[in-house]
């Protein structure tokens, strides 16, 4: 009998779930994809479904259920800590909660009733399971480990080792002292929302300079050889009030925090690259020191810090490491998966394979997919014109759209899972139009100009553009481009400042080259993503191009799409100019007017 497995993560943000046969991932997705609520928390009973409908199962075919976190761990030791900072006048009303945490975070209790059936409920250490999440899907036999987020159940960072089947973790910085939740402070302070907009807050920084660097090393944290910290908490009010940062924060920098949608000034990019610049000392003596401590040749990374691809790259770059993986759901998400696994791995003492060339993520296109007649019955429903064409053909239509200059939608296969749209649930341009960048952030993502845009490129192809040629299937490492494609700045713009600097064609491909000639890279092969491979070849067979832009099928403020019927609306809102969804092309001219709205983003979080 098969041995099925359900991992989950819920209740504080990212929800998902994850399913795994006999050790092997069959399926996970985050709850927001189907509820259409970004960063969605609740109980993930749409992505549990998903995932047992995916494996044929039942609730009742599943050997243990397994949380990512063990809650109770958690609050007590926050309440520890709490207790520490928070005004007397709160002391006792805090002394009084442990019991009414634990009656309400009953998890056992809760799983169970949500899953509507008494199954055998177990906890991971929440570190644990991202550490899980990094080591047991990567390619190596034996690895270094490195975690780092806002807060587990004590630990905001820890390393160690994995080897075969076992993961042990050696050191750990604990709560309050935060790399993630520093970064978060930032966050809050340059006016994005934090657990969502740091992200913006590291897209920002090449447009600034680290003017604030020393200030932030002097003033808010003790940075050790070691790379290990300490934070000066007279400084954040994470730890006792409703908000990142206080009033003593704001006095050191001379201003008071940005509020959301106010004009972003050159005092904020700069506050944006000083901020980055610290987070990338931090994590690189991190990973020297775990370098000395391990002597690994590979490394893996996860936890909500590892998306800061900026800083992912640097380490790439050291040389440090022969190769590092980073779990393409590397924040709360991600823990879903890295709980079954450790359940499998741990728990039972299953043997693990690895060759330490090819992962065990399935290119993390691990959720729902469409057949050709489930779009058509769609389509029709809603009387859409749409074209059928052969898989050929639809390549060649494909690479045509983009080489026109036109916004391609594309919808194939299964859909990714992690916060990267890697081909599946993508929006497609040209990265040799000089306008493709303004066009995309303004009239069809709606957000900020200053967002960059990531290539794909055809692996084989990386290193004649980019400096880091090594696989990055996930779009997790940052690299430069190569010198030859780049264009000397002319005189009269070199003292261009801030936004500005997007006014200055940088290389040929201009749509995806940040203003500090940085790329966030993708890497396409036809063997694990052979679709979306076979429509970049179709571009480079015409225009000797191998890359495209690629960024996330969504407008601000939505999560990525997921069905057809998601897709088909962010058409209609927005100024895409084609849609393929499998092998049906969609040309948004031959829709009916009235129900083109574009710009109508009502139901969606502003952020």
């Amino acid at each position: 009998m098969p041995k099925y497995i359900l991992g989950i993560s819920a209740f504080y943000h990212d929800s998902a779930a994850a399913l795994i046969k006999d050790g092997e991932i069959i399926a996970a997705a985050q709850e927001e994809r189907f509820t259409r609520k970004k960063h969605d928390h609740n109980f993930p009973k749409r992505a549990v479904e998903f995932c047992l409908a995916k494996a044929g199962i039942t609730v009742l075919d599943l050997a243990d259920v397994v949380f990512y976190d063990k809650p109770f761990i958690k609050f007590e030791r926050l309440l520890e800590t709490y207790l520490m900072f928070a005004p007397l006048g709160l002391r006792s009303f805090i002394k009084a909660m442990p019991l009414w945490l634990k009656q309400k975070l009953n998890l056992n209790k809760t799983i169970r009733k949500e899953l509507g059936h008494d199954v055998n409920v177990l906890f991971a250490d929440h570190h644990e399971s991202h550490a899980a999440s990094a080591f047991y899907p990567s390619p190596f036999q034996k690895a270094a480990i490195i975690t780092l987020d806002g807060v587990g159940e004590w630990s905001t960072l820890t390393f160690g080792m994995g080897e075969d089947n076992k993961i042990s973790l050696y050191k750990e910085i604990r709560f309050p002292h935060s790399l993630g939740l520093l970064y978060s402070a930032f966050t809050y302070y340059t006016g994005f929302r934090v657990n969502s907009g740091e992200y913006k807050l590291m897209g920002l920084a090449p447009y600034g300079e680290p003017t604030y660097t020393e200030l932030i090393k002097k003033e808010l944290l003790d940075i050790r050889p070691d790379g290990s910290f300490k934070l000066n908490m007279k400084y954040f009010d994470y730890c006792a009030g409703l908000t990142m940062i206080n009033k003593k924060f704001c006095d050191i920098f001379g201003r008071p925090a940005r509020k959301p949608e106010e004009k972003i000034e050159q005092f904020h990019m700069d506050v944006a690259r000083s901020i980055q610049a610290v987070t990338e000392e931090i994590i690189l003596k991190i990973a020297q020191h775990v370098k000395q401590e391990t002597n690994a040749e590979y490394l893996c990374l996860a936890g909500g810090v590892a998306l800061n691809c900026v800083a992912n790259g640097k380490i790439a770059a050291s040389g440090l490491f022969k190769r590092i993986w980073i779990q393409p759901a590397a924040s709360d998400s991600g823990g879903a998966l890295g709980a079954a696994l450790t359940v499998w791995y741990n728990h039972y003492q299953q043997p693990r394979q690895a060759d330490n060339v090819h992962d065990m993520q399935k290119a993390s296109l691990l959720g729902p997919e469409f057949s050709n007649e489930e779009v058509e019955t769609f389509l029709k429903s809603k009387n859409v014109k749409y074209t059928k064409l052969s898989d050929d053909d639809l390549f060649k239509k494909a690479a045509d759209i983009i080489a026109d200059d036109k916004v391609l939608g594309w919808v194939q296969g299964r859909m990714e899972f992690g916060p990267r749209a890697l081909g599946s649930r993508s929006i497609l341009g040209d990265p040799r139009s000089e306008k493709m960048q303004t066009t995309m952030n303004v009239k069809i993502k709606f957000r900020e100009s200053f967002r960059p845009f990531a290539p794909a490129i055809m692996l084989e192809h990386s290193g004649e553009y980019f400096k880091y040629s090594d696989e990055s299937p996930y779009m997790l490492l940052v690299t430069s481009i190569n010198d030859d494609k780049r264009f000397p700045i002319p005189k009269d713009q070199s003292g261009l400042l801030g936004l500005q600097k997007l006014k200055i064609k940088r290389s040929d491909l201009p749509a995806i080259t940040h203003v500090d000639y940085s790329a966030r890279v993708q890497t396409v092969s036809k063997e694990e993503n052979p679709r979306f491979y076979n429509v970049i070849n179709a571009f480079y067979k015409k225009t000797g191009c191998p890359v495209v832009i690629n960024t996330s099928f969504n407008v601000r403020g939505e999560p990525i799409v997921c069905t057809p019927e998601d897709a088909y609306r962010c058409l209609l809102r927005t100024n895409m100019d084609y849609l393929i969804i499998e092998n049906c092309v969609i040309d948004r001219r031959d829709q009916k007017q009235d129900e083109i709205k574009v710009g109508d983003l009502s139901g969606f979080d502003p952020d």
